[in-house]
C-alpha cells in the first residue's frame, strides 16, 4: 500500500475548482520564480547574439527546454546546420524519457490532448515535483496539477520576455549569479525525496556518475547515462535486500518498507542528482 501522506501534504486535494487552483499556483510558484532569472539570462543572450525577440520568446513558449535553448542558441551564433542542431538537443533531452516512464504508472489515466499538454509541459523540476507527490499517494487532480505546470511555464516564458527587453541594459550576466538559480532549486527539489539511506545513495552515485562521465567526454549524454547507471545500481541493491528479508521483489500484495528502510523509485533520485550536477 502506498505510504501514508503527512497532513499538510502539497497535492493534496481539496473541494472547489478554485482551491485546487490556487493550490496547484502556489505549489507552481517556487519553480516559476527559479526560472525565472534562468530564463532572463537566455533573453540576454539572444539580444546579445542578435537573436530577433519574437523568436527568442517563441522558444521559450514552444520548447520549454533549458538546456535545450541555451544549445541551440549556441548552435545558431557557432553557423551550426539545423540537422546537428536538433541532433544535439534531442539527445540532451532523452532523459524526458526516463521520466515519462516513471510518471506513466501516475499520469497515464490522462487522455489525449491532456496527455499531450502534460508531456510537452513536464520540465526536471516539475518531474521531481510530481513524482514526489504520486509516490505518497495521492490522486491525479487536473485542476492542481496543470495550474502548476502552467505557473512553472509562464514563469519561463516571463523570464524570457524580460531578458529580452531588458537585455540593453544588461553587459553580462554571469556577475549576477543568475546561472546558480536553477542547480538551487533543484538541489531544493531533491532534499525532500531523500527519505532513505537509499534515495540518499542513489542521488550521489547520480552525482558521482554525471561528474565523472562528464569529465570522460560524453558530452550531453552524461545524464541519461549516469540515470540508468546509478537507478540500475539502486535496484539492485533493494531486491537483493528484499531477497534478503524474505521477501518477493515486485510481487503483489508485497509489504512496503517504511520510515529509513522503505524506498520506492530509485531512478527519481538519480535523475534528479545527475541533472543537478550538469545545472
Amino acid at each position: 500500500m502506498p505510504q501514508q501522506p503527512s497532513a499538510d501534504f502539497q497535492f493534496q486535494a481539496v473541494e472547489g475548482t478554485a482551491a485546487n487552483f490556487r493550490l496547484g499556483f502556489f505549489r507552481g510558484l517556487p519553480i516559476a520564480l527559479g526560472y525565472a532569472p534562468v530564463a532572463f539570462a537566455f533573453g540576454v543572450l539572444c539580444v546579445q547574439n542578435h537573436i530577433p525577440p519574437a523568436l527568442a520568446i517563441a522558444m521559450s513558449v514552444f520548447m520549454l527546454a533549458g538546456s535545450g535553448q541555451f544549445i541551440t542558441l549556441s548552435m545558431w551564433c557557432s553557423g551550426a546546420g539545423i540537422l546537428s542542431t536538433t541532433v544535439a538537443v534531442f539527445v540532451t533531452n532523452l532523459r524526458y524519457i526516463l521520466m515519462a516512464v516513471a510518471l506513466f504508472p501516475y499520469v497515464g489515466k490522462l487522455k489525449g490532448f491532456a496527455r499531450l499538454l502534460y508531456g510537452w509541459q513536464i520540465t526536471d523540476e516539475l518531474f521531481a515535483l510530481h513524482v514526489t507527490a504520486f509516490q505518497k499517494g495521492w490522486p491525479l487532480n487536473k485542476t492542481a496539477v496543470f495550474t502548476a505546470t502552467c505557473s512553472a511555464h509562464i514563469g519561463w516564458v516571463g523570464g524570457t520576455i524580460a531578458g529580452v527587453f531588458c537585455g540593453g541594459l544588461v553587459t553580462d550576466v554571469k556577475p549576477l549569479g543568475l546561472d546558480y538559480a536553477l542547480a538551487a532549486m533543484f538541489l531544493a527539489l531533491l532534499v525532500p525525496q531523500c527519505t532513505d539511506r537509499l534515495h540518499v545513495l542513489t542521488a550521489v552515485m547520480g552525482a558521482f556518475f554525471s561528474v565523472a562521465l562528464k569529465s570522460a567526454g560524453l558530452g550531453q549524454w552524461t545524464v541519461v547515462l549516469a540515470t540508468i547507471i546509478a537507478a540500475t545500481i539502486a535496484t539492485v541493491i533493494y531486491r537483493h535486500g528484499k531477497k534478503r528479508n524474505g521477501e518477493r521483489p515486485g510481487g503483489r500484495g508485497e509489504p512496503q518498507h517504511e520510515g529509513r528502510g522503505g524506498t520506492t523509485d530509485p531512478g527519481a533520485e538519480s535523475a534528479a542528482g545527475s541533472k543537478e550536477v550538469q545545472a
